[in-house]
């Protein structure tokens, strides 16, 4: 009786685990069928919104091609017409966003209007661009047609002029597709055209009625900083970019520059690294909108929040300068120096730090000649008749290595003219002490490495930018013939050299580069040192290689002096190495900054 309870019980086990598995192949069976079920209706759903988007094309292009050409143009736009610039329509549920763009086309077969021969009706024919997105429909493609459309009678002398707008980076170089938005408001009804660049960063109106500081320009893009004209009003009388003016039969070009935005995560301090909340400063950028008096394009009173941090994103490229305006706070130091130099596409971290008023601070920043890098170890004398004298020695700033004739074989940075090693095609003694290629029977060789001793900051640190002179290299070596990648530890023996992305795929090509991330909290520092070149008669030659950091909340090249009263007082700065350099500075606000510059020897 017992054998046949325990195999009973042995048979309902085995029945409710062929049950589980049973419900459980079903379930991938029906997700299987449910997934191939929902995919096909996919299918078929963005089959059939692409059908209703080219059927949708066809109809827009058959209804510009009844049309009279003279009609051919968009709504208050150049050339006019009575086509919308962009339409909401609905087929089979989907509602579809169609973009219509019109261009007058100055055709070189006849010439150009202002060019030779010069072409006094530049407006030869018109492109019509018609663009079809649905941004409710799954998986949907954007569609794009164009089509030439030309005028049956004889061309007759323009009465109208040409706008031609040029967008460009911060480096020259053309922004494609750079959204620009033209208006008219003098002319009734107004005069508004949104177009994009073209490869060329070029947007050519052509046959553009003329106007007087008429034609209101701004350039954007996704992502990227604005720029546009001004018009002249009491706050910015002389506009350094006003609008744009069009004459009859002859051609206004007018630029913008435009990049990718930036930001800047800026924190709040003591010298301790405490933080410090609320604190309250100017901020103001160098680039202008007006003169006469200058009008800053960027001009702003802000305040850290309650954790001691702002971020500010979609800054423009720009130096952008710090001012105290906290009536608690001085500011004692800044991290890196103001100004702040904002490269396009970065994030750039600053430490503003602060300490209590009494009751007049002077902030004395100490500036290196030959590169303007903050210099650290400068004793800074403040003196005036009366007081007793009061001497401050700017925090370390910088490291930099300006001789390579001592060789290599040296693991640690204790002498200055030495490095660790390198490949034997880097030449150190002509110009002595300089770095170049070597020279084989009259000709450079192709390629060099160096790699530098190690470098101690003292502890860990924060690296902000690198640094090389001479900037500008000799054209025929190539592009680019100097490369450099940084290597940190807090060991003194593990060195991983990598580029400016934290990678070892990449290098620092442009001086003055911020150094990646992935090196804060590092105490010791090595760079090797790439000179490359593409001709046997030129060689890159490199004099000076540096490097900003801050140690714990130092601010570098700077001291301050409180507890001042008003008058006129004299610094003295010193620093072996450096010429000896005196000024007075009169104290006249509660505080303020002085910066200098020192040369070496």
């Amino acid at each position: 009786m017992l054998k046949q309870k325990k195999s009973n019980a042995n048979n309902q086990g085995f029945a409710l685990v062929e049950l589980l598995i049973g419900v459980a192949v079903f379930l991938v069976i029906a997700v299987a069928v449910y997934d191939a079920y929902t995919s096909i209706f996919s299918i078929i759903f963005t089959s059939r919104a692409k059908i209703d988007a080219i059927d949708l094309v066809n109809e827009e292009l058959e209804i510009v091609r009844n049309m009279p050409y003279s009609e051919v143009g968009i709504v208050g736009g150049i050339p006019s017409g009575v086509l919308l610039h962009v339409q909401s329509l609905v087929r089979d549920a989907n509602q579809f966003t169609v973009t219509t763009t019109v261009r007058n086309i100055d055709d070189p077969f006849d010439g150009t209007l202002g060019g030779t021969p010069n072409d006094t009706s530049p407006a030869d024919y018109k492109l019509v661009e018609i663009d079809i997105d649905c941004a409710g429909c799954r998986h949907f493609t954007p569609i794009a047609v164009t089509t030439r459309v030309s005028p049956k009678n004889l061309e007759t002398a323009s009465t109208n002029g040409a706008l031609f707008i040029k967008v460009f980076d911060a480096n020259g170089n053309p922004i494609q597709d750079a959204n620009v938005h033209v208006q008219n408001n003098q002319v009734n009804p107004p005069i508004v055209v949104d177009d994009v660049t073209n490869a060329a960063g070029m947007l050519q109106i052509v046959d553009t009625p003329p106007g007087n500081v008429a034609y209101e320009i701004t350039v954007t893009k996704a992502g990227y900083s604005t720029d546009k004209t001004y018009a002249s009003t009491v706050g910015n009388q002389n506009p350094s970019n006003p609008h744009a003016t069009v004459v009859l039969q002859q051609v206004t070009q007018v630029s913008f520059s435009i990049d990718k935005v930036s930001s800047l995560a800026i924190n709040s301090e003591t010298i301790t690294c405490g933080a410090v909340p609320g604190v309250n400063f100017h901020l103001i950028g160098s680039k202008t909108i007006g003169s006469n008096p200058a009008v800053y394009k960027y001009d702003q009173n802000l305040v850290t929040n309650g954790a001691a941090f702002l971020s500010l994103s979609s800054l423009e490229w720009d130096s952008y300068s710090f001012t105290n305006t906290d009536p608690v706070y001085d500011l004692v130091g800044i991290n890196p120096l103001s100004p702040v130099s904002l490269i396009p596409n970065s994030v750039q971290t600053l430490a503003l730090i602060v300490a209590p008023k009494n009751p007049d601070t002077l902030l004395v920043t100490v500036k290196d000649g030959g590169g303007g890098l903050p210099v650290s170890g400068v004793d800074v004398t403040l003196s005036m008749l009366g007081m007793t004298s009061i001497t401050n020695t700017t925090g370390q700033g910088f490291l930099a290595q300006t001789d390579w004739s001592g060789g290599g074989g040296q693991a640690s940075s204790t002498d200055l003219t030495k490095y660790f090693s390198s490949d034997g095609n880097i030449e150190t003694q002509n110009p002595n002490g300089d770095a170049t290629l070597k020279r084989v029977f009259g000709d450079y060789v192709s390629s060099g490495v160096l790699t530098s001793s190690s470098f101690d900051t003292g502890g860990a640190s924060n690296f902000q930018k690198i640094q090389w002179l001479p900037v500008d290299q000799p054209v025929g070596a190539g592009v680019p013939n100097v490369r450099i990648q940084i290597a940190t530890n807090n060991d003194g023996a593990t060195w991983n050299f990598t580029g400016p992305d934290g990678t070892v795929s990449t290098y620092y090509t442009v001086a003055n580069q911020n150094i990646d991330s992935s090196h804060i909290g590092d105490r010791y520092m090595r760079y090797k040192m790439f000179l490359d070149t593409v001709a046997t008669s030129s060689t890159p030659r490199i004099s000076d290689v540096s490097f900003t950091f801050t140690s714990q909340c130092t601010p570098p090249g700077q001291v301050s002096f409180s507890g001042l009263s008003s008058g006129t007082y004299n610094l003295h700065f010193s620093k072996t190495g450096y010429a000896s350099a005196d000024m007075t500075v009169s104290v006249t606000n509660p505080w303020q900054s002085q910066s200098v510059t020192l040369l070496s020897n």
